[in-house]
């Protein structure tokens, strides 16, 4: 598997391990530039290092490894599952789980779960610690996340993540009062220069697009849904936190201290729409606010 991407204008300045860790659905920035230094990037066809700036004009092919054994462990973890057959399978994700094993977080994720649930039938193009994961959604953030059984599934998938066919749908709980009943939100997103952890509103970091509109409002606060027309890091938190409204409960862009009643931020993947990889349909799915997310709307409400 040999992916090639053309640089737009929008990169100039980026490194090459940052531009590919944004470009490539879960390739984090570490194995971006491990992957550089193994010499299986080529820049306009010479192997370029990690450290290089773009212009904004090359053409980068990146040639990925063969997947390794899966390493992560099968773990007896209940999965709310919304959706499943042969090549996907679509899970209501709690707030408070971690996607993927990493750092800190060795086991008890989806993966772990995944694992478990499907055996074998999950795709290995996400390496030893992410089978069938496609994409990600943070750990305080609940909802809707598909998995790919097989690699065709995963190809397929992920080539829609990226011409966004994958549609994603978030519902949240904003803090302060919208003017507007609806709007979009087109502000380029990339890592924060002073604190790496964070994402931010950055000029020249990758395009970001996310529509909102209300749903219901609230003496100082406003329930939203928002739809991803891009997926970056953190888009929806980052987007809102740049309107001034950050989302409730979210302690790393808005509020100084966690929320009584909230595991994290106030912010659901309610809904999920996608191309099916084998039969070419559309399948469009749903599930509920989660309970502290409607108690706290009742809260609100009082």
């Amino acid at each position: 598997m040999e992916p090639i991407l053309l640089t737009t204008e929008g990169e100039r300045g980026t490194r090459l391990d940052s531009f590919l860790s944004a470009a490539v659905p879960d390739l984090s920035r570490a194995a971006a530039a491990k992957l550089i230094d193994s010499g299986c990037v080529r820049v306009d066809g010479k192997i370029a290092g990690k450290s290089r700036k773009l212009t904004g004009s090359e053409r980068v092919e990146l040639t990925l490894p063969e997947p390794e054994p899966v390493e992560a462990q099968p773990q007896a973890i209940a999965l709310d599952v919304v959706y499943e057959d042969a090549d996907v399978i679509v899970v209501n994700k709690p707030s408070g789980m971690v996607v993927h094993p990493a750092p800190g977080h060795a086991d008890g994720t989806l993966v772990n779960a995944l694992l478990y649930h499907c055996g074998k039938s999950l795709s290995g193009i996400g390496g030893v610690l992410r089978p069938g994961i496609v994409h990600r959604i943070d750990r305080d953030t609940s909802g809707l996340i598909i998995a790919a059984k097989n690699d065709a599934a995963h190809q397929s998938l992920s080539a829609q993540l990226k011409d966004h066919t994958l549609a994603r749908t978030y519902e949240c709980i904003a803090v302060g009062n919208f003017r507007e009943n609806c709007g979009t939100v087109d502000a380029p997103i990339a890592r924060d220069a002073r604190d790496r952890k964070r994402m931010a509103v950055v000029p020249g970091g990758r395009a970001a697009i996310t529509h909102w509109e209300v749903v219901a409002r609230y003496p100082g606060y406003t329930h939203l849904r928002c739809r991803l027309e891009t997926g970056r890091t953190h888009q929806i938190r980052v987007h809102l936190a740049h309107l001034g409204h950050p989302i409730l409960g979210d302690t790393v862009y808005g509020a100084k201290k966690s929320v009584p009643g909230l595991t994290g931020q106030c912010l659901h993947a309610v809904g999920l729409r996608f191309i099916h990889p084998r039969t070419g349909e559309t399948v469009t799915l749903s599930c509920p606010l989660p309970e502290e997310f409607t108690d706290m709307l009742k809260k609100l409400d009082r």
